[in-house]
């Protein structure tokens, strides 16, 4: 559901997750008539006037007659349209859409916050805005069995807006009902009534492993889940005569991605014949394959499904995009109603295995002198909390979560109260971010210096409320976990009662309820004072597993800060921070790793490994992509590129000596460089100085 409302010379529009966003205009007034926008949208509505301002947002233009799109560089020149017929895709919290005939300016504030399409004279315009559906609209009840979680996969598919291909944007997918237990299967008829019958059935044993780690082709593909304890593991499609049969345990696992893998891949090819189309520089794959994608684009599920299953993996498996995410989930009824979460995000599941972490894979710790705590005497003569950590067996995947038993390197230990928090706080949602920076520990102040003053930067693009604290009591700082923060920065000790303060120490165990959305436990082993944060409220946050030296923690806290206020989600912004360090793996993400706290500059977080390749070049490749957006694209902003890549696709620049610090000042993005970690224009302005 989408209202929206007149206001002064403009228009607020809100959504069923309580997202706003206000279009102002220059004289702007209703119009009365019928409007047409040839866009999947939840309402339209026909102004005029002379000029739109909408909030800070990534926008392409295309030109309906031509085809051809345009996007607005988000530091170059204001983009000019010459006269035509143009739907201009502005991608705010809101999805927008407008269209219109003629000339068109379109350009941003000095300030970055606005968006400004003007017009040579009033004109009639057409808005169409779409719910993003961050927020479940239904709930499914299944009973303690395989049998109702088969029932509730089936219909988890009805958040989908469309049957075509471009459901492989992520913003016509929308989120899937949530799931809970209860004595009997009950799906409200508002699900029954928009399910899907595809004609595509997937049929496995009864166990709570195999449903889950088939969920995701069965959402995707809009199929029906049955199970059976006689009849053999299958995918069948109906009236196609076609049935493939699926392996069993821990081989199905496989054969799942890459049926995922697959589908998504050429339907994100496909799509391009409808009326989204985009230059993608995998397009040639079609071409390749003597795909004739206008007549997929038309068909059915199941005729597309039937077409791509001719298609061998291996013949495209290295054209593929790196696949995002995988979650390692311990299947049960305790963990049932996670799946919707992780559908909403694309991930593949796993069961999770792991062995023993060898000694040699961890730093051999010593200095104790430069520890943020002694090895058995801290100020108040406690001692870190002791943990075993293990070592994961990771599948496929840029960021790895896992939802079971154990302290794992090298992913994010979520659970499934952090899921629910994120709904939370999206129906709390606000336009500013609220940081707080607390330092308990004066010996510390180098590192806090240096993230206040990355927040107070960041405060010039993006609207943020930051307070800085230093040497806070038990009770003061419980109040800042208990208060509506957004962040929480955490500069100093723990010890194994809780966080160190003036006047002892914090559990974060002792508050009812923790409303600071995410935080950083930057002290050492944080880690289960993390996860209590968590169970208490929090979306998800950075711990320390161990001691860590001072001089690192400093090296890893600002690149966390700064990453994160530019829109990196939180597993992202802590696996590249911690690179800059031997000790790395002593940092670890609890909660949802997949948070973001914030939109950056750009839509999707973008990393850049850049190396030298003479004297006079550098090679550059780009890796773009975001564990919410699964499906999109992006524009590599560069003399002579014409293409857009998928997320997940990294794509490579040459360029010269002369040519990098322009590139880095604009670029918004990290940069993997001689074995550190930097911000763009950080390390741009480093170049100039050489």
């Amino acid at each position: 559901m989408l209202r929206w409302d007149a206001v002064d010379d403009g228009l607020r529009v809100t959504d069923a997750d309580n997202a706003t966003i206000v279009v102002e205009g220059e004289a702007l007034e209703i119009a009365d008539s019928s409007p047409g926008i040839n866009r999947p949208v939840d309402e339209t509505v026909v102004v005029t006037a002379e000029q739109l301002r909408l909030p800070h947002a990534v926008v392409y233009a295309s030109n309906l007659s031509s085809g051809t799109q345009h996007e607005l560089d988000p530091h170059g020149e204001p983009l000019s349209l010459a006269p035509g017929e143009y739907i201009v895709d502005i991608d705010t919290r809101i999805k927008t859409y407008l269209r219109f005939s003629g000339a068109a300016t379109i350009h941003r504030t000095d300030d970055i916050e606005t968006v400004v399409v003007s017009f040579p004279e009033r004109s009639r315009l057409v808005l169409g805005f779409r719910s993003r559906h961050e927020i479940p609209a239904d709930t499914i009840t299944i009973p303690d069995s395989p049998s109702g979680l088969a029932s509730a996969i089936s219909h988890l598919h009805v958040s989908q807006k469309t049957t075509s291909p471009d459901r492989s944007y992520p913003s016509l997918r929308g989120h899937p009902p949530r799931i809970e237990t209860g004595q009997t299967l009950e799906i409200p008829s508002t699900v029954t009534s928009r399910a899907t019958e595809s004609g595509i059935t997937i049929t496995v044993p009864p166990r709570y492993e195999d449903l889950f780690v088939v969920a995701p082709l069965a959402y995707y593909l809009q199929a029906s889940v049955e199970t059976s304890a006689h009849e053999p593991a299958r995918l069948s499609l109906e009236g196609h005569d076609v049935s493939v049969p699926l392996p069993s345990m821990p081989a199905l696992e496989g054969e799942v991605e890459q049926l995922l893998r697959k589908v998504f891949f050429l339907d994100c090819l496909v799509r391009n014949a409808g009326p989204f189309s985009t230059s993608l520089s995998e397009l040639d794959v079609l071409e390749a394959l003597e795909i004739d994608s206008d007549r997929l684009y038309a068909g059915t599920i199941r005729e597309r499904l039937a077409s791509y299953l001719e298609i061998p993996y291996e013949t495209i498996e290295h054209r593929l995009p790196d696949w995002h995410l995988s979650t390692y989930v311990e299947a049960g009824p305790d963990t049932v109603e996670t799946l919707p979460f992780l559908l909403d995000r694309m991930s593949l599941i796993s069961m999770p295995k792991w062995s023993e972490l060898c000694e040699q894979e961890l730093v051999e710790r010593s200095l104790d002198d430069f520890y943020r705590s002694g090895t058995a005497d801290t100020r108040s003569g406690g001692q870190i909390p002791s943990i075993d950590i293990v070592k994961p067996e990771l599948q496929s995947g840029c960021v790895h979560g896992w939802i079971a038993d154990g302290v794992p390197i090298d992913v994010f230990k979520s659970m499934p109260e952090a899921y629910q928090n994120r709904l939370q706080y999206l129906e709390r949602w606000s336009d500013a971010s609220s940081i707080a920076v607390v330092l308990n520990d004066p010996e510390m102040a180098g590192e806090h210096e240096s993230v206040a003053k990355i927040y107070r930067e960041r405060a010039d693009a993006l609207p943020i409320e930051l307070s800085v604290e230093e040497s806070l009591t038990t009770g003061e700082l419980a109040r800042v976990f208990e208060a509506e923060h957004d962040f929480v920065h955490f500069i100093g000790h723990c010890e194994t009662d809780g966080l160190c303060c003036p006047d002892g120490t914090f559990s974060t165990s002792t508050i009812e309820t923790c409303n600071a959305q995410t935080f950083f436990l930057n002290a050492c082993g944080s880690f289960y004072e993390g996860l209590e944060l968590v169970e208490n409220g929090s979306v998800a946050g950075a711990v320390t597993l161990q001691k860590v030296l001072n001089d690192h923690a400093v090296k890893v806290g600002s690149m966390f800060a700064t990453l994160l206020v530019h829109g990196f989600s939180i597993e992202r912004a802590m696996d590249l921070a911690r690179r800059r360090i031997m000790m790395g793996k002593d940092y670890a993400v609890v909660g949802d790793g997949t948070h973001s706290l914030s939109q950056g500059e750009q839509q999707y977080p973008t990393t850049i490994t850049m190396e030298l390749v003479d004297d006079e070049q550098y090679l550059l490749s780009i890796e773009c992509y975001s564990t919410g957006d699964t499906g999109s694209y992006y524009f590599p902003h560069a003399d002579g590129n014409d293409n857009a890549y998928l997320c997940g696709s990294p794509s490579r620049l040459l360029l010269s000596a002369d040519e990098l610090p322009a590139f880095l000042s604009e670029a918004n993005a990290s940069v993997i460089y001689d074995g550190d970690v930097y911000w763009s224009e950080q390390l741009s302005e480093n170049l100039d100085e050489t």
